[in-house]
């Protein structure tokens, strides 16, 4: 009998002459997909005859290894064209042969994905779709659908069938009852056997899911062919809860002061993600009743709201969860429109940090490796982890809103007509600012024909860090926050604002957008609560050359991480070891929508997280403190001063930066760093 050897698995058999190179493969346990059972109709199958000599098995494969193409190649136009590759369910083995099968014929193929970081992902899916005959119900016959159908995926796909999901069963006389009594049903493995839990008539060869992240601001949902890791569509639309409150806590609130409340949260977050299913499906042309899976993560409170669960008791200590493990439910459970679909959602971690960072800890996978990475959500609630592969630490750290520009005299989201981006001049002061919905920046000739069309209202986040970034660097803003009035005898722009000064950012009209000493006061009590969160882990792990730092969610995305080094943010580090990841969290939740293997890792690993409450943390307030002082009052900034002219600082300022009297000097005595802004030359 003819050998067999499938590259680049290395498996090998014999097989009778005559045997297809599919049922060689079923029968070796090689990794071929198919969906039609062997019929030639998906294309699935697709294998490259090997040519040539292979010394390592001793084989002579040769064109006539195979037999010729057969008549379902010919006439064959699925999907994925043929080209020099053959049907693995047509080729016939004639003699010894070696068998390519290519990635993408492969069930557990890597994904190569640009829209969310995919990387290194192999598909291990949940569901399998198999396609059968069914034969024909005769009078007296007292087999079931259930039960034809059961026979027909032994007999023509191997498998055993074990039951049928309740809401199926009314589908299957439907699947089944036409001329041609073919039908395609969708299978979940299980431990004794597979499940049904979908049917539809005829030759259906993709099954859908859908990973929603739900933010306590934005809901961002991609829908997903769960047979290719492609992602087909994306959208989004604002958390309708806002107008509950804009932060989290306010909206605990409103459930402990409106009975009902809970309710309310639950119905209008339900509703947003019936919509958001609605705008993929049509975005994307596909019916609902070929989604079979649904992917949830969120924070505690969106993750129990969600669920039609009192979020109450995480608004006070002990911040206790209804439960922390992985939870699934059908999708009618959760108001969704999707007759077939079961929902997954991630687990939590405690009170204050949610599937959603579980989520993300999947996606960069700080547990995965020796070095150690931290993660950092930045959010109106961060969520920080801290790890590598023997341990990891996980913290909340209430920031507030002032990222996002809520707590900001001229902030805004970001939206077209936002100032994103701000250099200020080191001599003059002067700044330059561009904005969303233009390329140009606003010192560039054809800035204001640009952007004739868009009203400049406000500063989004990212350009709410670069402003305070600036002003520091240009001396304007003193180590410990306070906006310097001695520069107003420099510049016009700062200008006197009560008892304090302000920095005049952007004038035109009636628009005059000021950076107020209110203003920094807000991002400095933001950000040092992000800081203090952070170096509390570092200090519980003991780091002390932390060179991975990822900045993730819709905000962390934006943010430059050269700023982000000079408000202190995070740790000093090589400037090329901060990096934004973008929305880390629904990265996640794609990646578990298409690995069951994934999903079993994340509920272990966070099984060993090591939760810091930092409300409790004796070390956190002096630590909070110091974190006030831009960049830091007491570390060090070594990396950070390799990239541009740090202000210089005295007693006084250190004194300042750690909660001392800040002598007041007059401008000849202020130090004002003479190199040019971040991203210009001199």
């Amino acid at each position: 009998m003819p050998r067999v050897v499938f590259t680049p698995s290395g498996l090998e058999t014999v097989v009778p002459v005559g045997t297809t190179v599919l049922d060689a493969a079923r029968r070796l346990g090689v990794d071929l997909d198919s969906v039609c059972g062997g019929r030639g109709i998906c294309g699935r199958c697709q294998v490259t005859p090997s040519i040539g000599s292979f010394a390592k098995w001793s084989i002579d494969s040769t064109d006539a290894a195979l037999s010729p193409s057969a008549e379902i190649e010919a006439t064959y136009h699925g999907r994925r064209a043929l080209d020099d590759r053959r049907l693995g369910c047509a080729a016939q083995v004639r003699a010894d042969v070696v068998v390519d099968v290519p990635a993408e014929s492969q069930v557990h193929r890597q994904v190569v994905r640009k829209a969310v970081n995919l990387d290194d992902l192999v598909l291990d899916p949940l569901f399998v779709l198999c396609y059968v005959e069914v034969p024909l119900a005769q009078l007296g016959d007292a087999r079931s659908v259930y039960d034809s159908l059961v026979d027909a995926v032994a007999d023509q796909h191997g498998r055993t069938v074990c039951s049928a999901a309740t809401h199926v069963l009314s589908s299957l006389h439907g699947a089944v009852d036409h001329d041609d009594r073919c039908a395609t049903v969708a299978l979940r493995p299980g431990d004794t056997g597979d499940e049904i839990v979908a049917a539809w008539p005829g030759f259906v060869d993709a099954a859908y899911g859908i990973a929603v992240d739900i933010g306590s601001t934005t809901i961002a949902g991609h829908l997903v062919d769960l047979t290719t890791g492609e992602i087909v569509a994306s959208g989004g639309r604002m958390n309708p809860q806002i107008r509950f409150g804009e932060d989290l806590m306010s909206r605990v609130s409103y459930v402990m002061m409106n009975p009902g409340g809970d309710r309310e949260l639950t119905a209008s977050v339900r509703t947003a993600l019936h919509e958001l299913t609605d705008e993929l499906l049509a975005n994307a042309g596909f019916p609902a009743n070929q989604v079979l899976d649904v992917v949830l993560v969120g924070n505690p409170i969106m993750h129990h709201v969600v669920l039609g669960i009192d979020p109450t008791p995480l608004g006070m200590a002990p911040f206790t969860l209804a439960t922390a493990e992985a939870v699934s439910c059908q999708a009618r459970e959760l108001d969704l429109p999707l007759p077939h679909a079961s929902v997954y959602l991630l687990p939590c971690i405690a009170g204050h940090v949610g599937a959603d960072t579980a989520a993300a800890i999947l996606a960069e996978g700080p547990h995965r490796g020796e070095r150690f990475q931290l993660l950092v959500d930045v959010g109106t609630n961060a969520e920080i982890v801290l790890g590598n592969n023997h341990f990891q630490f996980a913290a909340s750290s209430p920031t507030g809103p002032a990222f996002e520009g809520a707590q900001i005299s001229c902030g805004q989201r970001a939206t077209a007509g936002a100032i994103e981006r701000v250099r200020i001049d080191r001599h003059t002061l002067e700044p330059r600012i561009k904005v969303i919905g233009s390329d140009l920046w606003s010192d560039q000739d054809g800035f204001g024909e640009d952007t004739k069309d868009l009203t400049i209202s406000g500063v989004c986040g990212s350009g709410i860090i670069e402003v305070m970034g600036e002003m520091y660097l240009s001396g304007i803003i003193a180590v410990d926050g306070t906006i310097n009035g001695a520069m107003a005898d420099r510049s016009s722009r700062v200008v006197s604002d009560g008892r304090t000064f302000s920095y005049r950012l952007f004038q035109h009209d009636d628009v005059d957008l000021q950076i107020t000493q209110n203003d920094v006061r807000a991002i400095q009590l933001a950000k040092a609560a992000l800081r203090a969160g952070i170096d509390l882990l570092v200090e519980k792990a003991g780091v002390t050359d932390l060179a991975d730092i990822r900045l993730a969610g819709a905000f962390g995305s934006h943010i430059d991480p050269l700023y982000a080094l000079v408000l202190g943010l995070v740790p000093d580090c090589p400037i090329d070891g901060v990096r934004s990841v973008g929305n880390a969290a629904g990265a996640g939740a794609v990646r578990a929508l298409l690995s069951k293997a994934l999903r079993t890792e994340i509920e272990t690993t966070v099984q060993g997280v090591t939760k810091i409450e930092t409300a409790i943390e004796p070390k956190f307030q002096e630590l909070f403190v110091a974190a006030m002082a831009f960049p830091h009052a007491t570390a060090p900034s070594p990396h950070l001063a390799t990239q541009v002219k740090l202000p210089e600082r005295n007693a006084a300022d250190d004194a300042a930066a750690q909660g001392g009297r800040r002598r007041r000097r007059p401008a000849a005595e202020t130090s004002v760093a003479s190199s040019p802004p971040v991203g210009e030359s001199s």
